[in-house]
Formats: structure tokens, sequence, C-alpha cells
């Protein structure tokens, strides 16, 4: 006779839902799509995203959705039952969510250093500090501007490359230590836990997107951003760049791969519809990067209007690109600076760029372009707080599935003993993350950051999704899946969900995955070339 744990359950399906939505939906939706809106065409850009979404996205959301709701079990249980070949799919998953929480918690804490801050009248960053005399400002922050020094010399302390790591910065080290403090607590009874503080992290950062979207409507150049939004670029989508960057954003946004959908999912009642709980979680997390785009690129608007004529009427701009690109003198005035920049940024995109003009892109555009442009808005204080709870709560609701895709693992393969509680081990978990993480806070932890989001959370994930993708559909069999998602649902897959697993979603992931890798192949090639000449 065989003896069986009873395994927790969810309360209610509300908190499943909550969780699986807080942890697809995180810090990219805000940032990192945005971006790729900017750059891409802006409206433009949500037909090649649409399109990934349809055949990539919710075949492979549906598909960890089913399988660890029919199995019961972590990423490593699971893929262990379907073949013992594929339980390094598991190990991979675990490994991953291991060392993405690492560098993810990183940025709660830099969210919390600026959290922390924006209770001061005036913000911190809003103006350069007196240098050590105390006779003038500091001369390093006159050359930038007092929002970059803020975030390079005050929070970051960075050195001047990756091979200098310079000593431990104090303070970040108790954000850091308070960050893994606040996820402990929220994780500390594990879905009993987590279920309760999703219905705060998992709504709140809805409450103040709604806020900052009523606000940022209200700002002069808020429909100029909104117009470069909504405005497709329908050209653009001749560039194979621009539906390769939809792929990926849409399969990172999603977190699938990391192990955390299965193990929420191994949780629920057996006898549950997956397939219309990963269409729900799939269009909320795409929605939520839709509607998170309309008040940043509203503030966006308000941050260009206002710098741009503060710069035109100080003629920075045009002094910078007049000396740059050696233009004769009163060839670029204020009237046809617009026709100059666009032509220059046509013709040699490369060295606009250079010239810092265009806006940053991920924590750049939190820590940098959106805190300059809070600082610009009345009641400066209560956006950057209002701001700084939001990105602290989309990051945590995405740990709480980082944190699970390591736990539940670890509690199917019966690697830790009975006897010890829980508690102890996430607290054991909790330290050895935070132990390991402490690189981030020293001078080179930026760049230890950018490392670790290019390579941890990039090709291993396409690999680890492409392997679940062909191991369930030819390894387990179309057949058997098929029925088992009949037991659960009360109907078999229609022929939408077969084509997407059996052919069009894993084409995707290779023609991606194929694709990163030659161009990551390709920039080492270039760096090494211009080190040997």
């Amino acid at each position: 006779m065989e003896i069986t744990t009873r395994r927790p359950k969810w309360d209610n399906k509300i908190q499943y839902l909550l969780t699986c939505i807080g942890f697809a939906v995180g810090l990219g939706n805000v940032w990192r799509f945005p971006y790729l809106c900017q750059i891409h065409g802006g409206g433009a850009f949500l037909i090649p995203y649409l399109i990934a979404l349809v055949f990539e996205g919710l075949p492979l959301l549906y598909l960890e959705l089913a399988i660890g709701q029919r199995l019961r079990k972590g990423s490593i249980g699971v893929w262990t039952a379907i073949s013992p070949l594929l339980g390094g799919v598991g190990i991979g998953s675990m490994i991953v969510s291991f060392l993405v929480g690492v560098f993810y918690n990183t940025i709660l804490a830099w969210v919390l250093w600026y959290f922390f801050h924006s209770f001061q009248d005036p913000l911190p960053w809003s103006q350069c500090p007196l240098n050590a005399n105390r006779t003038s400002l500091n001369e390093e922050c006159q050359k930038s501007t007092s929002v970059n020094y803020f975030w390079y010399r005050e929070t970051l302390n960075i050195t001047s490359d990756i091979e200098i790591s310079d000593s431990l910065q104090w303070w970040m080290v108790v954000c850091l230590a308070s960050a893994w403090c606040i996820v402990y607590i929220c994780f500390i009874r594990g879905i009993e836990s987590v279920g309760k503080a999703v219905y705060v992290t998992a709504t709140f950062p809805y409450l103040v997107l709604t806020i900052f979207l009523i606000r940022a409507l209200t700002l002069p150049g808020a429909t100029d951003g909104l117009a470069f939004l909504f405005t497709p670029e329908w050209e653009i989508l001749k560039d194979p760049q621009v539906w390769l960057d939809a792929a990926t954003q849409i399969f990172f946004s999603l977190s699938v791969a990391f192990g955390g959908l299965i193990a929420f999912s191994s949780y629920n009642d057996e006898k549950n519809n997956c397939e219309r709980d990963a269409v729900l979680v799939g269009v909320i997390n795409s929605a939520t990067s839709l509607y998170a785009s309309i008040p940043i690129f509203a503030i966006l608007g308000f941050k260009a209007t206002s710098g741009y004529n503060l710069c035109l009427e100080q003629y920075v701009l045009i002094w910078l690109l007049t000396n740059h690109f050696d233009i004769a003198d009163q060839n670029m005035t204020i009237e046809n600076y617009q026709q100059w920049y666009d032509h220059l940024n046509q013709t040699q995109p490369a060295e606009v760029a250079g010239l810092g003009l265009q806006d940053a892109s991920g924590t750049g555009l939190a820590f940098i372009v959106f805190t300059q442009a809070v600082v610009e808005m009345p009641g400066s204080q209560v956006w950057a707080v209002l701001f700084f709870i939001m990105l602290f709560s989309l990051g945590l609701s995405s740990m709480f599935g980082n944190l699970q895709g390591i736990l539940t693992p670890l509690s199917d393969l019966n690697m830790i003993p009975k006897w010890i509680p829980n508690e102890a081990v996430t607290g054991l978990i909790c330290l050895v993350s935070f132990a390991v993480s402490l690189i981030f806070t020293m001078g080179s932890g930026n760049y230890w950051v950018e490392v670790f989001n290019g390579y941890v959370g990039s090709v291993p994930l396409l690999i680890i999704a492409f392997f679940e993708i062909t191991g369930v559909i030819y390894g387990r069999g179309m057949k058997t899946f098929s029925d088992d998602i009949y037991h659960m649902t009360g109907r078999r897959p229609n022929i939408y969900w077969k084509a997407c697993w059996m052919v069009i979603s894993p084409l995707l992931l290779l023609v991606v995955l194929i694709r990163i890798t030659s161009s990551s192949f390709d920039d080492k090639a270039c760096r090494l070339l211009l080190q040997t000449e």
C-alpha cells in the first residue's frame, strides 16, 4: 500500500488566478514592453506581439498549467514522470528560477532604496548635492544630471567596469536584506500565505496605474506621447527584428519555463478548466502591458515636451548635433531642428544613439527617465511613493513564482527530511539567495545584474521551453495528453491547440533560439575582432 502525503490546495480559485497573474505580470510589463513599442513603430508592434501571443505564448502557458495540474508535481517531478530522460529539464527550471530570483530581488532592493527617499522634500534626485567643501555643487553631478548622479553614484556607486568590484555598499546590503525579509514573510507558509498576499500585490499595481493614467492624461504633452504609441509605422513590420522581439517579449512576459506556473497549477483541484485559466492569464498579462504603456507614454510625452522646450531654449540639442556631425553654423535652427534630427537618426542611428538623446529602457526607464519625469510633476513626492510601491508589488508577485519554482521541486524529490518545517526550508533558501546576491551590492553590481539578465533569463529558458513542449507532445504523446485534458476539462483540445503544440510553437521557439544565439555569437566575434585590432 502506497502512503501519500496530502498535497496543499488553494483556498479558492481567485487566489490561484491572482498568483498566476502576479507571476506573469512583472516589471517587464512596465518598462520592457513600452520600450519595445517605442523603438518598433508604436502601435505597429502590437501586431507581431498579438500574433506571438496566439501562436506561442498561450499554447505554452496552457501546456504548463495542464501538465502541472494533471500530474500534481513540481517541475522536476512532472518531467521525471513523463520520462527519466527529461528530469534535467526540471532541474534546469529550478536552477534558472534560483538565479533569476537572486538578481530580480536586487531590483526590488533598488526600488526600496528609492521608496525610502521618496518622502524627502525636495526629492534627493531633483538637485545636485554640495561638494565635500560645501562651497558649491558637486562637479560630477553638474557635468551630468541630478537624476543620473543619484542613480549611478548615490544608489549604485558604480565602478568604471565589471573587473573593479570595490566593496559592498552598506545601504544596498540593508535594502537587499529588507527585500528578502519581505519575500520570506509573505512566503513563510507556502501557498497559504502567498494566496493571501496576492490579494494586495497582484491588484494594487492596477490601482496605481489607474491613478497615474488619470493624472498623466492631464499633463501637457501627454497627447504627443499617446499619439506616438498608437500611431503605427507599418513599414517597420518589414524588419525581422521586430517579429523576433515580439516573440521573445511574449515568451518571457508570461513567465513560462521557470517551473513556477507548473508548481502553482499542481495545487489545483484535478477537475479544473485549465484551458480557461491559461487564456485568462495570458490575455490579462498582455492587456496589462498595453494598459501600463498608456500612462507611461503620456508621462514620457510630458517629460519630452518640458525637456524639449528647455533644451531648445538653451540650444543644447542644437549644439550637440552641430558639433558632433560638423554641421555648419546657423544651418540648424530651432525651426528646422526636428527635420535635422529625423534625417540624422535615419542615416546615422548609431551615432545619434550614442549622444544619449533617446530615452532609456529597462532599469533606466524606471530609475532615470521616470524619476526625472516625476520631479517635474506637481506633488512629486506622492507620485514617487506610488510609483515605487507599484514596482515593488509587481516584483514581489513575480518573486513568489521564482521561489515556488525552487521549493516545490525540492519537496517533490523528498530531498528535505520531513522533520524540518517548511518555514525553515523557505528561510534557508532566502538566506542562501541573499548571500549569493551580495555580489550585486558591490560597485560592479549593476554590471552583474546585466550579465545575469542577459544570459540566465534568455537562452536557458528557450531551451527548457522547447524540451517541455516536445517532451509532452512527442514524449508523453499527443493522444495521452489529449486524454489528460479531457479528464480535467471534459473536452479534448481543438485543432488550434494541437497545431500549435505539434508544429507552430516548437518552430517559433526554434527560430527565436537560433536567432538569439547567432546574434550573441556575432556580438562576441565583433568584440574579439575589435580587441585584436
